[in-house]
């Protein structure tokens, strides 16, 4: 388990970022997040949980000699696969087309609680980027974290979708909090109206409430960022939406109260309840 300086177990912040939809910019938004996180001075781990298909690497133009499938086969520990990004930025890469690990069995379920027991690095927040979707490595992953956060857009699909994620993982796994980032918004009265429709139909259909944590504008420095496998908090760091994944990394990274969910022997508790839950389905 973690560790300071001083050996006494370190708390951490774990934060699972999902999507009911892909194409929303959710690792974009995971790899931002993580380097405004580290410039306000957190040690930052990246787990790129959509397993069977890399993408944080990618994205920053890494090259990483090994994955997470080599831990999960038991060949190698967490600390010899993981890759220094961006501001050393921890990160832990997915394999790439490996579809056996788009759905984990108890088995490389345990292989990943044993990883993460054994690791012995300094981190105060553990970010967790799964898959698009509603899949059972999604679900895993999401309810093992202290919080989840959903990546919606003003696209109708995405927000169909981004209910759909919150109504299965509510419904299945009693899972009733729930913070909502509205990506590529043309303005805050548009992300609000976003957040609006889901919020109410959460309310209605689930009697739960949602966590409003903001939004990231429409920014054309976006895309090209991404064209150039650079982070846009680094490239265009003036632009509106750096400065606002600045002040979402403020709200996230707030620790949480210490009664709930804060360390990372507590995230592997919970994976390996969710290994139980799914077992018991």
């Amino acid at each position: 388990m973690l560790n300071d300086d001083r050996g006494k177990s370190r708390q951490i912040k774990t934060i699972t970022v999902a999507s009911g939809k892909g194409g929303v910019g959710k690792t974009n938004m995971v790899a931002n997040l993580a380097i405004a996180m580290k410039k306000q001075g957190k040690e930052v781990m990246i787990f790129d949980a959509d397993l069977g298909l890399s993408n944080i690497d990618i994205l920053l133009q890494l090259t990483p000699k090994h994955n997470i499938e080599s831990v999960l086969k038991g060949e190698l520990t967490l600390d010899d696969v993981l890759v220094e990004g961006p501001y050393g930025i921890k990160i832990l890469p997915a394999s790439s087309g490996v579809q056996e690990l788009t759905a984990l069995d108890e088995f490389q379920r345990l292989r990943l609680i044993e990883a993460f027991e054994s690791f012995q690095g300094v981190v105060d927040v553990l970010l967790i980027d799964t898959a698009a979707g509603i899949s059972e490595n999604v679900a895993f992953f999401c309810i093992a974290a202290q919080e989840i956060v959903i990546i919606t857009t003003p696209e109708p699909t995405s927000l169909t979708d981004a209910y759909a994620l919150i109504k299965v993982l509510f419904t299945r796994y009693q899972e009733k909090q729930f913070r909502i980032l509205v990506n590529s918004a043309r303005s805050s009265k548009d992300a609000l109206e976003v957040f609006r429709k889901l919020s109410l139909a959460a309310e209605n259909f689930l009697n739960i409430s949602l966590d409003y944590i903001g939004y990231i504008p429409y920014d054309e420095s976006v895309p090209v960022s991404v064209r150039k496998q650079k982070a846009f908090i680094d490239l265009y760091p003036g632009c509106e939406a750096a400065k606002m994944v600045t002040e979402t990394a403020k709200k996230l990274s707030v620790r949480a109260n210490t009664d709930i969910k804060g360390s990372l022997q507590f995230f592997i508790g919970n994976l390996l309840s969710a290994s139980t839950v799914d077992a018991l389905e």
